[in-house]
């Protein structure tokens, strides 16, 4: 693991503000990838205002040997405000753990070294590597101040550490390095604390000891400046046999952003006819957040906290767990360790796998790097137990827990989240006919099987499309997850059903009712809109979220048991898609609210249908289950579109402005504007109700087009006022609220923008 750490010199208080991880409480003024790609390399520019830098982080990947090849990385900084100091000290580290080892191959010295400085290493999986630390031509570092000539020995050079991380503890590299820091300026400041002339200057004193311990697994070299600044990484692997220069990063670094450039221009069109006074801005803005989200990519190993015998008062009252073991012990539980790479929400506030989140992060990695979306996707599938649980928050390991209040930290097997992973899937089908337009649905589902040879469209030979160009890795790959996903799929059904006989409710259909388990009182996290207003918990509630994301689930389960052959159970899910939709209609419509509603039961054991207008109430027509001639799409449409209710000038708000809980409690999901749900909304008007002919065409299409420029040109905007995307928007200002950057769903706009839905 490499990693970087910066604080600046001005003051002796500015080591207790070290940068280090995406933490907002650093109040960074921005920070932003603005290339990125997993298979080349990326550029990132942090704004510090607070140290008066600006820090381009740049990095290349150099393919080569048997090993996982070479890379390159470039640390620029300049200053914020030209007219004021910028002094800045970094720290890069470098920690291994496991077989293996690293040493500091330039000979020690007590204070400091000049010139390029290497380390060595090797493990199992890398082999052989070295890595040269090379400072550029112009640095300068800070000269003048108290007591200068005392110092003058230590001044200017690179200083470092080495020290003995306990295993699995080198992402506590902050921490031990900041300790070793400490312990030598305490050291060092020591003979001044009583003089009358002052203290030395904080760049003399705030530096690393040069010590190594021996058997030392993380080391660390500081370096710093007064004024701009640059230096470069090189790691090389030994069997790649390249020896790698500033040249190296010289000619890379414009060759990768060029590329990037005209490759986003390809896959992400911004419509040259979209109403902005800004092209290049917006431009630059889409192709920003795309570079987050895919930055955000981590990977997560280790064991997660598991609670199989918990579950509510009313998730037990019919029967919900007979399935359980009697004999399983009770309480939380740590499990076998795991592995997940994932694109995380918010690398500052939500540094973790979310299940209903990553479905829509995959839509537009996807679009960029099929392939490594296909290889999230895998991960997540290979979660799914013997039951066909997932967890709905993946947190993975110590590192991933110590971000993670404990109150959240516990997954319950019975326990959900909307299904989104499948979305996945079929996008991914819909490329894989579009970039081979001759594939028809019997040869995915059947002929290739046998080895049919079906030509391959040339318009899709960019990185990441491997799948996309040989149909028979394409069928192979979706056989693999096709088992596990019925599976999840019948556990869905198994644990979430919901009772209609029980309550005397009228349905065409006697088993396709479904409630969350898991909810408490005031709210539903399973759901996944935490404190959207329900009604009280209740063995006998239907929900109408869940029972839509059903007929979602189902739905795509059809088509890609089409493709993958299976046509009995292709069959099967039509006929249950059928029921679910029939029953949205017959237990969730209610005729005097004119609107969807989830159902509950009264003291008197009835059936009565709880009415919040709000997301909740548009879920039939978000997912696009309602035909484009429904007599309910009408009504629909007027609440959509009303400003009393969900409509306002930034996007659709999450609860109607009308309801009496209209931005009231904590108003996570009671009111605020959400940008994963406006874009279902938009894909339903884009390739359904705009699309199909029906009554209500002319006006989805009109529709879309006015809730598309809402929400796009809302978000770009917060995004140029205070250089972030948000987790949600304020459904009275539009100014963005709560975590940031939140560019996992968020970036959604992305898409949107350039139409893909």
């Amino acid at each position: 693991m490499t990693g970087l750490m910066w604080f600046g010199t001005h003051d002796y208080q500015s080591i207790a503000r070290t940068r280090h991880a995406c933490e907002q409480e650093d109040h960074l003024n921005s920070y932003t990838w603005t290339e990125y790609d997993a298979r080349q390399g990326g550029s990132q520019i942090v704004k510090d205002g607070m140290n008066n830098v600006i820090l381009t982080t740049e990095f290349l990947k150099i393919p080569g040997g048997q090993h996982g090849g070479s890379w390159a990385a470039r640390i620029r900084g300049e200053p914020m405000n030209q007219a004021l100091p910028s002094r800045i000290s970094t720290i890069f580290y470098m920690g291994l753990e496991g077989l293996g080892g690293l040493d500091m191959e330039s000979e020690e010295a007590e204070n400091g070294l000049e010139g390029p400085v290497t380390f060595s290493g090797s493990s199992p999986e890398l082999d052989e590597f070295t890595i040269r630390i090379v400072d550029g031509p112009d640095n300068e570092a800070v000269t003048v101040g108290p007591h200068s000539s005392v110092f003058a020995d230590r001044i200017g050079k690179s200083h470092f550490a080495g020290l003995r991380a306990s295993p699995g503890r080198i992402w506590q590299a902050k921490e031990l390095l900041v300790q070793s820091l400490l312990k030598h300026a305490q050291d060092a400041a020591l003979p001044y604390k009583d003089q009358s002339n002052g203290m030395p200057d904080p760049s003399f004193v705030l530096q690393l000891p040069d010590e190594v311990y021996s058997s030392s697994n993380l080391f660390a070299l500081q370096k710093s400046f007064d004024g701009p600044f640059q230096f470069d990484v090189f790691f090389e692997s030994a069997s790649a046999k390249q020896k790698l220069s500033t040249a190296t990063l010289d000619e890379g670094l414009p060759a990768l952003k060029a590329s990037y450039e005209q490759r986003f221009d390809k896959v992400f069109p911004v419509p040259v006819s979209y109403p902005t006074t800004n092209f290049d801005s917006l431009r630059a803005f889409s192709k920003a957040i795309t570079s987050n989200l895919v930055g955000g990519v981590g990977y997560f190993y280790g064991p997660s906290i598991v609670d199989r015998s918990f579950a509510f008062e009313w998730d037990q009252e019919d029967g919900d767990f007979e399935d359980s073991d009697d004999n399983e012990e009770k309480g939380a539980r740590l499990t076998e360790p795991q592995e997940l790479l994932t694109a995380t929400p918010s690398r500052s506030f939500f540094p973790r796998g979310f299940y209903w989140d990553e479905g829509f992060h995959l839509l537009h990695i996807g679009e960029w790097d099929n392939d490594l979306s296909l290889e999230i996707l895998k991960d997540w599938i290979n979660l799914i137990d013997e039951d066909g649980w997932v967890a709905r928050e993946q947190i993975l390991g110590e590192e991933a827990r110590n971000r993670v209040p404990p109150e959240f930290q516990t997954q319950v097997p019975s326990f959900a989240n909307p299904p989104t992973l499948t979305m996945a899937v079929t996008a991914f089908i819909s490329r894989l006919k579009a970039s081979s337009p001759e594939i028809t649905d019997r040869d995915l589902g059947m002929d290739l099987g046998m080895g049919a040879q079906v030509p391959i469209s040339e318009t899709h030979l960019a990185p990441g499309s491997r799948y996309l160009q040989s149909p028979e890795l394409a069928l192979e790959y979706l056989r693999s997850i096709y088992k596990p996903l019925k599976r999840h799929y019948d556990w869905f059904r198994r644990t979430q059903r919901g009772q209609i006989k029980q309550y005397s409710r009228r349905a065409r259909s006697r088993t396709e009712a479904y409630r969350w388990r898991g909810r408490s009182q005031q709210h539903v996290l399973t759901s996944g809109m935490d404190d959207y207003p329900r009604g009280p918990p209740h063995v006998g509630e239907l929900h109408l979220d869940l029972i839509s994301w059903m007929g979602f689930f189902t739905r795509t389960m059809k088509e890609i048991a089409e493709y993958v052959g299976e046509a009995d159970d292709a069959l099967a899910f039509e006929e249950i898609e059928r029921a679910i939709i029939d029953n949205i209609d017959d237990l969730h419509w209610s005729e005097e609210n004119q609107m969807y509603c989830d159902a509950d039961v009264d003291d008197e054991d009835e059936s009565y249908h709880v009415c919040h207008k709000g997301y909740l109430s548009i879920f039939p027509f978000m997912l696009g289950l309602l035909p484009a001639d429904s007599p309910h799409l009408g009504a629909i449409l007027d609440m959509v579109r009303d400003p009393k209710q969900l409509w306002s000038p930034y996007g659709l708000r999450s609860l109607s402005v009308s309801h009496p809980e209209f931005g009231q409690g904590e108003n996570y999901w009671k009111g605020p504007i959400w940008i994963q749900m406006n874009y279902l909304a938009l894909r339903a008007l884009y390739k359904t109700y705009g699309a199909q002919e029906g009554p209500y065409q002319q006006r989805s299409k009109e529709i879309y087009t006015e809730l598309r420029r809402s929400v796009i040109d809302n978000v770009f905007k917060e995004y140029e006022r205070t250089g972030y995307v948000w987790e949600q928007y304020d459904a009275v200002t539009g100014e963005g609220r709560r975590s940031h950057p939140f560019t996992g769903w968020t970036s959604l706009i992305t898409l949107i923008l350039s139409e893909k839905y």
